[in-house]
């Protein structure tokens, strides 16, 4: 895998204890102003980062693997993305694109309808969260359909807002003690094939028979699903399950919507990872590594869909910033020049190359994903979820100078999601640690 340039050594080093004197005095201040529900799992506060790794005001040097959940695939610093913001800044901050609009934004719409999959008429729209995009996927979807029910799935994770929480499976932290959340939302069976040994075409024949039944494609306006699932632990669906919705709906009026914000963007190895199969979304949300880590989001899809809601009915204040549209089009810029999709590819061969032997444990259960987005699922040595031991790794892997996070239901498998610029020698070392720690705990 090519090195490419960076700004700061891209090296593993702890020099104090973590955390060190001045994060530690940071984190007394969070304490004091910031509500408790907003908690870091890394014991170091950031000062800089580039590349691989992440540098805490102690000067420890940590090597990244969340990426700031997926977001920063083309760096935390690009120097394409961070010029683009300052020149974009140096011109206007912000007007509203409602109000007076800009060119910017423009040519953000213009790549998405391009770089999405499908080749017919499409149409975009910006927002600021994944959460926003997806909540405005599904008010165009019911425009549309002059239908209300929305069909998500067994472990999703769609977002924070009221609609996204019911939309999201998984119930601590994300919804506990927060609700009622909105109606017309149904949870139908995921394909998930190493609990449910279902090869593709059967578990959708569950899925349809369970829409059919306790819904009713009549009274569906939307099929919400990531295609391969971020938070409820990267679980990918047996080949044939997304063609089979996607032709069921196709069949019965439902809008197909493809939830990209964590898995696309050349994360998984392709632009989107709908493209693995070969299906064509009605719309597409995106959102994470869209714009650098600038706040930016979307939703793409088919020009009449798009096109339903009346003139006036999407927007908002912030929607489409100025300076998160020109982050995106440098971010953009860098995936096509370093083809950060092959990338992608060649970090999940290196990460399999290096936890693959792990698997003769007997408390591995899988290595899964595609790209620069594998999970490890850990279990007891009778198999069942084994959430402590995923706590144990974690916490030896931060002690030891590496950033992972974990996801799933059961709180029992590791992610990894190393920025797409992160160089093979860290990436390598940052593996050997990790694998370390699940040895020394298995």
């Amino acid at each position: 895998m090519q090195d490419l340039e960076y700004r700061l050594p891209q090296v593993r080093r702890i020099d104090t204890e973590l955390p060190g004197p001045a994060s530690a005095e940071l984190d007394k201040r969070r304490a004091a102003s910031v509500a408790s529900a907003l908690s870091p799992g890394l014991p170091g506060y950031i000062v800089d980062a580039d590349g691989g790794v992440l540098v805490d005001a102690d000067g420890n040097s940590f090597v990244d693997f969340a990426s700031g959940i997926a977001v920063t695939s083309v760096g935390a610093s690009n120097k394409r993305v961070a010029s683009a913001v300052a020149d974009a800044a140096g011109h206007f901050t912000h007007t509203c694109f409602m109000v007076s609009p800009y060119e910017s934004y423009l040519q953000v719409a213009e790549l998405l309808n391009e770089l999405t999959p499908g080749d017919f008429e499409k149409r975009t729209v910006l927002f600021n969260s994944g959460a926003e995009a997806v909540e405005n996927a599904v008010k165009i979807a019911r425009s549309h359909t002059r239908k209300t029910g929305v069909a998500v799935f067994d472990y999703a994770y769609h977002g924070r807002t009221n609609l996204t929480m019911a939309m999201t499976a998984k119930n601590k932290p994300y919804k506990s003690t927060f609700g009622p959340f909105a109606s017309e939302v149904h949870r139908a069976p995921m394909s998930y094939p190493l609990r449910d040994g279902l090869k593709g075409p059967e578990a959708a024949e569950r899925t349809i028979r369970f829409l059919e039944q306790n819904v009713g494609a009549e009274n569906l306006a939307c099929v919400v699903i990531e295609p391969i699932q971020g938070e409820g632990g990267f679980i990918e669906p047996a080949e044939g399950f997304l063609p089979a919705i996607v032709d069921w709906c196709r069949e019965n009026n439902v809008v197909f919507v493809a939830d990209e914000i964590q898995a696309g963007f050349c994360r998984s190895g392709e632009w989107f990872s709908s493209s693995f199969e070969g299906i064509e979304p009605d719309l597409v949300t995106t959102a994470k590594g869209i714009a650098g880590g600038m706040p930016l989001s979307a939703v793409t899809g088919r020009a009449e869909i798009m096109n339903a809601p009346m003139v006036g009915g999407l927007g908002g204040t912030y929607g489409g910033n100025p300076v998160a549209c020109a982050a995106a089009i440098a971010a953009i810029e860098e995936m096509k020049e370093h083809n950060l999709a092959l990338r992608a590819k060649e970090i999940a061969e290196i990460i399999h190359e290096e936890l693959d032997p792990l698997t003769e444990l007997d408390e591995v259960a899988e290595i899964r994903g595609r790209g620069a987005m594998i999970a490890m699922e850990l279990v007891t040595k009778d198999g069942k979820p084994n959430a402590e031991l995923t706590a144990k790794v974690a916490a030896e892997c931060k002690a030891a100078g590496v950033l992972i996070l974990t996801c799933g239901l059961d709180g029992n498998v590791v992610r990894l999601l190393p920025s797409l610029v992160i160089p093979e020698e860290l990436l390598r070392d940052g593996l050997r640690v990790m694998a370390e720690a699940v040895r020394n705990n298995a």
